[in-house]
């Protein structure tokens, strides 16, 4: 009830340009590290900062470039940098230098304590059951347990893109069991192309809930809302509840235009939610929208309503979701 009291949360927005598909780590000492899609699809960079804000000055570090032949040679997209066991580890998706269509998800991995430093090893490809075209890994623990959540082909009756699940036996081999836990269903989700892809995990107020962007990369991109309860069997598709609307999408008042591929982080205060996406200022796009490169990374605070549900806050602008949340306390 200290409304007074509570601090504004702003971001300098577009905190990133030119970036895609971002993902924030904090670490544990508040460094975050920040890493995306470039829009040359050729390499990995990473950037550290103190703040959020302090992302958008931050010199890009490059950790990894695409191979000239084979696998891993062309399409780098939608890195993730994760901690886990002492030793971080950069997920992605990638064609081969011959088909940049044959998209696979493959790990790096390092023992650095700064992931800006050191040395990075190739682990090689994450291989799941179907592997037909993979990308978009992600990775959290829950209960103990290491899940992966990553996308694929999800039907044998139309071609789309589905989200998968499965327990993982180590930080890049998955266990047997893996399992579709959504696939396009709603119009939103079909607009262009027949996607799901892009998952984010968040666990609060006694769920897990799962982010995901569906349609084509232009202004039908849209982010939908997936929740399962925290003490569910998260590998039996009947534990997930899925929205039938977008939760986040195109506002051409506020000139966002195809809002994605998201992740979550937290404030510089250690409590307040934040969300990492992207977006363009435009809706008109010239040729392939996956070759246009003005996707820009933003970041707003994501609220929570008294039923404890994530509050997108869809007809509001980045800043004013720091400024309610401030009114709010």
């Amino acid at each position: 009830m200290n409304a007074q009291k509570s601090k504004q949360i702003q971001f300098n927005n577009p905190i990133a340009l030119q970036r895609a598909d971002p993902h924030v780590w904090k670490a544990s000492d508040g460094t975050y590290y920040f890493i995306a899609t470039v829009p040359e699809y050729d390499r990995i960079e990473i950037r550290k900062s103190k703040t959020i804000n302090g992302i958008k000055e931050a010199e890009p570090v490059v950790v990894w470039r695409k191979h000239n032949q084979g696998p891993m040679g062309n399409h780098i997209w939608a890195p993730e940098l994760h901690r886990i066991d002492g030793k971080w580890y950069i997920y992605f998706a990638a064609g081969s230098a011959e088909d940049k269509w044959a998209i696979r998800k493959y790990a790096l991995s390092n023992p650095s304590e700064d992931p800006t430093k050191g040395e990075w090893k190739e682990e090689g490809e994450i291989v799941s059951k179907r592997n037909e075209f993979t990308l978009d890994a992600t990775t959290f623990e829950h209960k103990g347990q290491r899940y992966m959540i990553w996308v694929d082909r999800a039907s044998d009756k139309e071609v789309n893109t589905g989200l998968y699940i499965a327990k993982m036996t180590s930080p890049t081999t998955l266990d047997e069991k893996q399992v579709v836990i959504s696939q396009p269903e709603y119009a939103w989700e079909r607009q262009g192309h027949n996607v799901n892809e892009a998952p984010a995990v968040l666990i609060r107020n006694g769920k897990v809930f799962v982010t995901f962007s569906a349609s084509a990369t232009d202004a039908n991109y849209a982010i939908g809302l997936l929740w399962a309860g925290e003490n569910a069997n998260l590998l039996d598709p009947a534990s997930w509840h899925k929205l039938p609307e977008p939760v986040f999408y195109t506002n051409e008042a506020l000139k966002r235009f195809g809002p994605g591929h998201n992740s979550f982080t937290v404030a510089e205060d250690g409590k307040t939610d934040v969300m990492i996406y992207h977006a363009r200022d435009y809706k008109e796009i010239k040729g392939e929208p996956l070759y246009d490169p003005n996707r820009h990374t933003r970041a707003r605070v994501l609220r929570w309503t008294k039923d404890g549900m994530p509050d997108f806050g869809q007809d509001l602008d980045d800043n004013e979701m720091g400024m309610k949340k401030a009114k709010r306390q």
